[in-house]
């Protein structure tokens, strides 16, 4: 039997909650190989377009290729939506124009614009080329909103009605319209000047009277998004206040788009994931990223921390005769190191996690700086105590114990201040906390441990 030979689409589940199955993509990978269309259109059906898009990040390039030529004018606008910038860029080129044509015209505005906005400027003109001149305008209207912005991020298609219509108007309006959106929540209200004032539900507006006036039924929480706004803070809204939508104005007030709550997530998860690779210091990284780009996002950071590990040596050379004196000193140091340094991750990772969700501001700042101070005292006593008994035992040397005692109290008591104060000072600056904390954070418990560990023991131990 050859693979894929029984295959159905049916058959197509995840093994392991929404992970591709692999024997469903071994059967589209020899669909691919032995250039069967039909076998593979039949597997590709039931996919989902995230789940295509996952396929295509997880095959390599000649796959992809060989695969994007073969399913041909199935290829859906989604797909590319769902696809990493990385992966995309490379996808776009292979598509046929009039595939590509037809993908993009099925698109929201706000997912043409997410598609074309980070692509270099051949690949921008050859997807506005195909819109019809409406949706060209659209886009491009949005594109000239700053990178990262509410305009950026809004969808120009928008469902709204004067302020004094009632249910039936609005119903009988929205049956007649030829250019609903795909999916919406709202009918947004608007003042003659196209200011938006309130929104109502479907389900309120599908639930009511025909005479009921649309503003009886307005929502009580009601938020209106400036187009300018930066992305992150609309992502903070829709998850503070509970939106569902929200609609967008300029700098006059009036209305100009609309933003989703899907979009609003997606922004969030990227905020969470952006924050989580930064505090590791590799930036913006996908699986898909070749050799070069990889190392070329990283070697910064490493050249920064190879810096501060200089800085760190530097102290350690000012003790290189206690060294040289007690031996034991040299064995005993990683520790105090390592253990400041992953307290110092552990309060950096609360307070950068904190300031995004801004319930670390000004009015609590101190009580979560004496907190920490108090957790790291507390937790270096009890680590404390350990190693006093571990230079004992080890070295019989309870002054040893002692000194290796005192020194990660210290220690621990500076990480957990480091940890909290240089993310809130960073971002007081107007500096990503997630983006520098870590190396200065770590540098501070290194050379702060050394010091007061080695300090330490030249004075009491010699």
């Amino acid at each position: 039997m050859t693979p894929g030979s029984d295959q159905s689409s049916g058959d197509l589940t995840r093994d392991d909650g929404y992970e591709l199955d692999r024997s469903a993509v071994a059967a589209i990978l020899y669909a691919v190989d032995t250039e069967d269309k039909e076998q593979l259109t039949r597997l590709m059906e039931p996919l989902h377009a995230a789940d295509i898009a996952d396929l295509l990040e997880q095959i390599n390039s000649n796959d992809r290729e060989r695969l994007i030529h073969l399913y041909g004018r199935e290829f859906d606008g989604e797909i590319l939506t769902e696809l990493e910038e990385s992966v995309r860029e490379d996808v776009i080129p292979i598509l046929n124009p009039q595939v590509l044509a037809e993908a993009v015209r099925d698109l929201e505005t706000d997912d043409v614009v997410d598609l074309v906005e980070d692509l270099e400027e051949p690949q921008q003109e050859a997807i506005l080329d195909v819109l019809e001149d409406a949706d060209r305008v659209a886009v491009e209207q949005s594109l000239s909103y700053p990178e990262n912005s509410a305009g950026r991020l809004m969808q120009r298609e928008v469902v709204m009605a004067p302020e004094h219509w009632n249910v039936g108007q609005t119903i009988d309006f929205l049956r007649e319209s030829d250019d609903l959106p795909e999916q919406f929540y709202h009918v947004i209200l608007v003042d003659p000047r196209m200011k938006p004032i309130g929104n109502v539900t479907l389900g309120k507006l599908m639930g009511a009277r025909r005479e009921v006036l649309l503003v009886d039924l307005q929502e009580e929480v009601f938020e209106v998004i400036p187009a300018d706004q930066d992305e992150e803070e609309v992502a903070y809204a829709f998850n503070q206040y509970h939106l569902i939508s929200a609609p967008v104005v300029d700098g006059d007030d009036r209305l100009v788009g609309v933003i989703t709550i899907d979009d609003a997530m997606v922004v969030l998860d990227e905020e969470h994931e952006e924050d989580i690779l930064r505090l590791a210091g590799v930036g913006e990284s996908a699986l898909s990223d070749s050799v070069a780009d990889t190392s070329k996002k990283r070697l910064p950071w490493l050249g920064v921390n190879l810096f501060t590990a200089i800085c760190a040596s530097l102290v350690i050379s000012q003790f290189e005769a206690t060294i040289a004196e007690l031996v034991s000193l040299a064995i005993l140091m990683p520790i105090v190191a390592s253990m400041g340094g992953n307290a110092g991750t552990q309060s950096l990772t609360v307070a950068v996690r904190a300031l995004a969700t801004k319930d670390l501001t000004g009015a609590n700042v101190w009580r979560v700086i004496r907190r920490e101070l108090l957790v790291g005292m507390l937790n270096g006593l009890c680590f404390a105590a350990v190693l006093g008994v571990v230079g004992m035992l080890w070295f019989s040397s309870p002054m040893l114990g002692a000194v290796i005692g005192t020194a990660l109290v210290f220690n621990m008591i500076i990480a957990g201040f480091a940890g909290t104060v240089v993310p809130v000072t960073l971002d007081k600056m107007g500096i990503d906390p997630a983006l520098a904390s870590g190396t200065f954070v770590t540098t501070t418990t290194d050379v702060m441990g050394f010091f007061i560990f080695l300090g330490l023991a030249s004075k009491v131990l010699l």
